[in-house]
């Protein structure tokens, strides 16, 4: 003592208002355990589905890149000011030495056909092209060859897979050597396609479709024009400006003709950028999970000062602060928070993983979704619990001790 005043009492330690707020918990029992179950599921919520959102777009991403992101697809939108219609080829070696950025290319007619092998009928594409489109396409054959540039007017023809299944005589598959009926002529196969999945960036269904010299179509379509232009680019050569000087110099060629270039890159960005969008769209409903989890950490903290108000009037009687008031009940909080957001975070990875395993997916880690939905929960516990502790550090002593 020191006259007649009372020495100040220490502050507690961190460590034991840390003892404390658990013990505090603890004795909340039910309610506290509710109280975290809201926050784990908040947090799991938003870790959960941003990881498979980032999942789904990886695997879509996956998907497209294999179909060749570094195809070029020339087209000609229809023009009414422009009748004369287009030419059946075009300058290839032109443009192999005016863009060296293309590796291959291949111009394409399309049109469909009835064709027969013996009395077999059946239908398929028939795509005049050269010798490019088997490299744009990584175009496989089972047996024989593709259409050579040796092959311009001769009446050969590559068969794809479908239409070769499809062509079986009494049980016997086509053979290289075969005639086929291609309307009056007789075409014979020199190559055998396999089996290829269809890719939506092409305008070829490779299984579906024969194949045979563009310069040798007239005799099947005597008005066939091209259709469109399939360019495989350079490995090190850049997309947009090659995309440009090939447009520029196939709108040369065509006089003045309007050409329209699409580069699967650019659709491939616009995809990401869509499933980032998706992914932060399913993360805002996880914070919605997450809020609901705040509002019941206040009403748990709120029951606790109202059941504990003779305690704190107790402890401002003793000397407690009401920062030391205000402290305690914010580490009650945190407490909740930290627990809820890391078990959170434990069980978000576990339901994303399962997710991706069901569906088929590769699992790659969000790193990014764990500071979020981590942070973003103890933000909320400590919002949610801030009000709580202020109202208890602003009670009066006396008017606490008077609660029975």
């Amino acid at each position: 003592m020191s006259g007649f005043g009372f020495e100040a009492l220490p502050s507690p330690s961190r460590l034991h208002m840390f003892i404390e707020s658990m013990e505090s918990l603890r004795a909340l029992g039910r309610r506290s355990l509710l109280a975290l179950l809201g926050i784990v599921v908040g947090s799991a919520s938003i870790i959960a589905l941003l990881n498979i959102g980032r999942n789904a777009a990886e695997d879509a991403m996956r998907t497209f890149k294999d179909m060749g992101t570094d195809t070029l697809v020339v087209s000609f939108p229809f023009s009414v000011q422009r009748k004369t219609p287009l030419p059946l080829t075009l300058d290839v070696e032109l443009i192999h030495r005016d863009v060296p950025g293309i590796a291959h290319v291949a111009p394409i007619s399309q049109h469909s056909v009835r064709l027969k092998r013996g009395v077999v009928p059946t239908d398929a594409s028939l795509i005049g092209t050269s010798t490019g489109l088997a490299a744009i396409m990584g175009l496989q054959l089972r047996a024989g060859r593709f259409i050579s540039r040796f092959d311009q007017h001769s009446t050969h023809v590559v068969v794809g897979a479908r239409v070769a299944d499809d062509l079986q005589e009494n049980g016997s598959p086509l053979r290289l050597g075969d005639s086929l009926q291609i309307d009056h002529y007789l075409y014979q196969v020199i190559g055998i396609a396999r089996a290829q999945a269809a890719n939506p960036l092409m305008p070829v269904i490779a299984d579906d479709s024969i194949f045979v010299p563009l310069q040798g179509l007239q005799r099947l379509r005597p008005s066939a024009e091209i259709g469109s232009v399939l360019a495989k680019v350079r490995a090190e050569a850049d997309l947009p400006t090659t995309a440009e000087a090939l447009k520029a110099l196939i709108s040369g060629q065509l006089g003045g003709r309007e050409v329209e270039v699409q580069i699967p890159q650019q659709l491939l960005e616009g995809l990401k950028r869509q499933a980032q969008t998706f992914a932060w769209l399913l993360a805002g409903l996880g914070g919605i999970s997450l809020l609901v989890g705040g509002v019941g950490v206040m009403n748990v903290m709120l029951m606790n000062v109202t059941e504990r108000r003779r305690e704190i009037g107790v402890r401002m009687a003793l000397g407690a602060r009401p920062r030391d008031i205000c402290t305690l009940f914010l580490l009650e909080a945190t407490t909740l928070s930290v627990a809820g957001a890391l078990l959170g975070a434990l069980l978000g990875v576990a339901v994303a993983y399962v997710f991706t395993l069901f569906s088929g997916w590769q699992f790659s880690l969000a790193l990014s979704s764990l500071p979020l939905g981590i942070g973003s929960s103890l933000l909320i516990g400590l919002f949610f619990g801030l009000y709580p502790a202020i109202s208890a550090s602003r009670l009066s002593p006396v008017v606490a001790l008077r609660d029975e």
